[in-house]
């Protein structure tokens, strides 16, 4: 008897474009959503984007609240719950990069009310996805949450953004190429549950940032645009598959073990792109994701050789390719490869760990350490 059953919860809306900031009171509108919005932000973008959206609201007759956050804490968590609470939201509107949105989130999903996404920088694939990430002392937390009602994209503003979030956010979606390989290794070697939808999604937004690879480029909101598809494209994947397996694989283990061994040096996307190239190379011809030929990749996704058209694409968008360009020591790299693998249990082309003469080996043989 066919039993399975699943339940996607997908953003309502998703507005990108230029000029997109001044739709935010018209999604409102279009979702039906009732009361006082609290918005969620941090210092820069409550100038660029939430200051002025409020005044939008001001302008129908609605006095919106707004709190800022300086750090993405679980004690902000709660910082905006008490606000939300105190001010009786009917729904909070996350306004700034991934620390905002993510904080924005989790408190909506605590307090049973709906969030708006509404992003100043395209750094990676939280603006829509049905998660959020908290660092915790030297640990990073992934927290289920419901995604967004609607995500509000202005491509003037996030081209306006620092370069180096909008690399992190390419770098983020390339990653993803890996992310699925981990993923059907582990469907193949351990029957974790898989599925082709979301896989085939999440490929997608990283062939969509290859494809463009030349578009990339600093200012242009034509590059703000692709990028800011790919994000969206690479949350709704996570939102079919019911976890982060489309967009998180063993390049993420070895970004979160970064950040316990050196915090705050490099972001997480550039980060994970570094994982990535190694991820790609310890796969070799292996694994085939999809069988497909990306436009601008050699070879079929998952062949011998894959690593370097990740490192050549991540190059062309200035976003890191080495533990130089990371600000990270060799050693360090060597560290967070031969025990990343023990952040949590999902199972990964890292299997049970890396020695540490092969991890070193690795490591040369992709560039990523001299």
């Amino acid at each position: 008897m066919f039993d399975k059953s699943t339940w996607i919860r997908l953003p309502r809306n998703v507005v990108v474009g230029h000029g997109a900031r001044s739709s935010v009171v018209d999604v409102v509108d279009d979702l039906h959503l009732q009361g006082q919005p609290l918005f969620v932000t941090s210092p820069t973008p409550r100038e660029v984007a939430a200051e002025p959206i409020a005044a939008d609201f001001e302008a129908t007759g609605i006095d919106p609240a707004i709190v800022s956050v300086e750090s993405a804490t679980f004690d902000a968590v709660e910082t905006v719950i008490e606000a939300a609470e105190a001010e009786e939201a009917a729904y909070l509107v996350g306004v700034g990069g991934g620390k905002a949105i993510d904080i924005a989130k989790m408190a909506s999903d605590h307090l049973g009310i709906g969030f708006l996404s509404v992003p100043t920088a395209a750094s990676h694939d939280g603006i829509v996805s049905n998660r959020g990430s908290v660092p915790d002392g030297n640990s990073r937390h992934s927290v289920a949450a419901e995604p967004p009602l609607a995500v509000i994209a202005d491509t003037e503003i996030l081209a306006k953004a620092p370069w180096e979030l909008t690399t992190a956010g390419c770098a983020d979606i390339i990653s993803n190429y890996t992310a699925v390989m981990d993923w059907r290794l582990a469907h193949r070697l351990k029957n974790v549950e898989y599925s082709e939808y979301a896989a085939a999604l999440s490929e997608m937004t990283a062939e969509i940032l290859v494809d463009n690879a030349e578009m990339v480029r600093p200012g242009l909101e034509e590059s703000a645009w692709v990028v800011t598809k790919a994000l969206v494209s690479s949350g709704v994947a996570m939102s079919i598959a019911g976890s982060s397996r489309p967009a998180s694989g063993a390049e993420h283990l070895f970004s979160h073990q970064l950040d316990r061994l050196a915090p705050g040096t490099a972001l997480h996307g550039h980060q994970v792109g570094v994982g990535s190239i190694i991820a790609a190379y310890l796969h070799g011809g292996s694994m085939s994701v999809g069988g497909r030929t990306s436009g601008r990749l050699s070879r079929p996704v998952g062949e011998r050789g894959i690593w370097r058209d990740i490192r050549n694409a991540l190059a062309s968008i200035d976003a890191p390719t080495t533990a130089v360009e990371l600000g990270i020591d060799d050693e360090t790299v060597i560290e967070a490869l031969t025990t990343c693998h023990e952040i949590r249990d999902r199972y990964t082309i890292l299997g049970d760990g890396m020695d540490e003469r092969a991890a070193r080996e690795v490591a040369k043989q992709t560039g990523v350490i001299d």
